[in-house]
């Protein structure tokens, strides 16, 4: 097959994200222009429609609307702020205690409700008011809460790595959950490192907190242990073989369910709004899902991943300069586009090249999903930064220039997870989830 057909797609879809046309429609479209390209017209019409079908007759999938629909309810469900009240134990006493309470708070949200916009929302507007009364910098404070809530997406469980799971040939999710834990937890550490130094240079929060009385520190414990407990019981029953992902989202949905009617703060009623918004997020992301196995039968066919393959090969055939040139084109991929979308198109053209080069499917998960985490945080289109600032009520043109620390030691980090296997391998293989 002609390559330059594999050019004309790149060059169609990239016609077509310049002109605003809908991220999911310009996938769709301008592969099936590309098909009737070198098919029939009638053939091209009926594979693309086989595509778009097959592509999300996945019982993995079945997962994303449960964690989605759990996630929602509970940002709706009052346990955003018993969670920040736990972080207050954990790490109130540190200099820049909100601004660490803020990022661990984004690291246990996101753990139980997988979702970056969700943990921005929430905990944004929980620990607004406690940056405004410490007297932190508005600016400041939104790029912390815009920096940090990405590491839900690695945390499990996570839409993202499902996401992963199918695009990828069938990752098997429960390794995926297990490796991603230290890759998310060293994004929240980052975030703090950053936040601690800048604090300490400006003199936010020296008047840490002071510890609570045991009789406090039990009660909050307490309150918390419930939510936290979810982690414990779907991301262990995965893990356990007691059941699968797609079970475990729906004993997450029970779980918040039942958790949010104890606490008192959802009612019957709030749940026609909350499954409204779990269809529209979920519609959204399936149509992502089918429209992109219609592009990546397009590019198999066109031999596109072979085009690049072979262009980032005569470059250099060494691993480091190969996946330094994945990394950056992923970065800036990321500040166009969002996360899943990104997600489906580039992982069927970058994971064979880097297994090709000896890193593991696992590993080169977390790099991709970290890598586009940054993204969200960035703009002209970072969710995460819209919505933060919307939170705060901070400008976005000064939370630019504050979050761009924290984007910068992300980077780093992301060189680590590059580079050393061992962050996301080990554990996966503890748990005898890989060889």
């Amino acid at each position: 097959m002609d390559i330059s057909v594999g050019a004309w797609l790149l060059c169609l879809f990239s016609l077509m994200i310049a002109l605003s046309v809908p991220i999911a429609v310009a996938i769709a479209l301008s592969s099936l222009l590309v098909m009737f390209m070198v098919l029939p017209v009638q053939v091209a019409s009926v594979t693309a429609g086989q595509k778009l079908v097959t592509g999300v007759d996945s019982f993995s999938l079945l997962a994303i609307p449960f964690f989605v629909l759990a996630g929602n309810i509970m940002n709706s469900g009052g346990i955003a702020a018993r969670l920040v009240n736990f972080a207050k134990l954990m790490v109130g006493h540190m200099p820049g205690s909100i601004a660490h309470v803020n990022i661990l708070s984004n690291m246990l949200f996101g753990a139980v409700s997988g979702s970056a916009v969700a943990a921005a929302a929430a905990v944004g507007k929980t620990v607004a008011p406690e940056f405004e009364k410490d007297g932190y910098d508005k600016s400041f404070a939104t790029a912390v809460n815009v920096a940090s809530c990405p590491s839900g997406l690695l945390i499990p469980p996570s839409n993202s790595l499902i996401v992963f799971s199918v695009v990828s040939g069938g990752t098997s999710v429960a390794a995926l959950f297990v490796a991603g834990y230290i890759p998310g937890i060293l994004m929240g550490l980052s975030c703090m490192i950053v936040a601690y130094v800048i604090a300490r240079k400006r003199g936010y929060g020296n008047h840490a907190d002071s510890c609570p009385s045991l009789q406090v520190a039990l009660q909050v414990v307490w309150q918390a242990i419930p939510s936290l407990g979810l982690i414990v019981v779907v991301i262990g029953g995965i893990i356990g073989g007691v059941f699968t992902a797609t079970e475990g989202a729906c004993i997450a949905v029970l779980y918040s369910f039942g958790l949010s009617l104890c606490y008192r703060s959802l009612s019957l009623s709030d749940m026609w709004t909350i499954c409204k918004e779990t269809a529209e997020i979920t519609g959204i992301m399936l149509f992502l899902v089918g429209a992109s196995s219609i592009m990546s039968w397009a590019m198999a066919f066109t031999g596109l991943p072979g085009m690049i393959s072979d262009w980032m090969l005569s470059v250099s055939d060494n691993p480091i300069v190969i996946f330094i040139m994945m990394n950056i084109i992923l970065l800036v991929i990321g500040m166009f586009m969002d996360l899943t979308p990104a997600l489906l198109i580039f992982t069927p053209i970058f994971m064979p090249i880097a297994v090709q080069l000896g890193m593991h499917p696992i590993h080169f998960a977390m790099m991709i999903v970290f890598n586009l985490c940054i993204g969200i945080a960035t703009p002209p289109v970072g969710t995460a930064l819209f919505v933060g600032c919307s939170v705060s009520g901070a400008k976005i043109e000064s939370v630019i220039r504050a979050i761009l620390p924290f984007c910068a030691v992300l980077i780093v980090t992301l060189m680590f997870i590059t580079y050393v296997p061992w962050l996301s391998l080990f554990l996966p293989r503890m748990f005898g989830l890989i060889n």
